[in-house]
């Protein structure tokens, strides 16, 4: 399974192209999508979008995973960043591929065990596993993380099923007035 990890930006767009098989997790690209930051923000888009279908069509992967939003203190950057994901979901569905949608928490703790891990126990973790010894940037290699994140995930959906993953539902606590009189 060759899949493609994304970690969406107006500025940089990272990507990292992994393939998962019977040996293993293999690292087959990873990069980032650059647009000049004097450059109107459509223009911008249209620059990953083109840079996008280029890497998807260059590499053939099966799934996108991408970064799910997270909530920002700044409402126009979390706005620009919410266009940077619909341009990137927009190329996967006009390539016909499938997308997942990863939390930053998430890959986190599928990668290093902890949720709150920091970016660079996080790298050292995806260069250790995938032998890689540098990434172009923090971008690529977000990519390349939220990519591994998906395929660990999909690995321990195939043996232990997709309810293992779900999270646990909190049990109701009773208080004096579910008591009837």
């Amino acid at each position: 399974m060759r899949v493609i990890g994304i970690d969406p930006g107006s500025r940089v767009c990272g990507y990292g192209v992994l393939e998962s098989g019977n040996g293993g997790v293999t690292h087959i690209a990873s990069g980032c999508i650059k647009a000049s930051p004097g450059l109107p923000v459509s223009k911008r888009l249209s620059i990953i979008y083109d840079g996008l279908l280029g890497v998807i069509k260059g590499h053939s992967p099966l799934i996108m995973s991408v970064e799910s939003m997270f909530f920002s203190k700044n409402a126009r950057s979390a706005i620009t960043l919410g266009e940077a994901r619909g341009v990137a979901l927009l190329a996967a569905s006009m390539s016909g591929i499938d997308v997942c949608e990863y939390s930053p928490t998430k890959v986190k703790l599928a990668l290093t065990g902890r949720g709150r891990a920091s970016k660079s126990d996080v790298r050292r973790m995806i260069t250790m596993l995938l032998e890689v010894p540098e990434f172009e940037s923090e971008d690529a290699s977000d990519a390349v993380a939220i990519a591994l994140c998906h395929i660990h995930i999909s690995r321990i959906e195939q043996k232990l099923g997709k309810e293992f993953l779900q999270p646990r539902r909190k049990r109701r606590r009773f208080t004096l007035d579910d008591i009837p009189s």
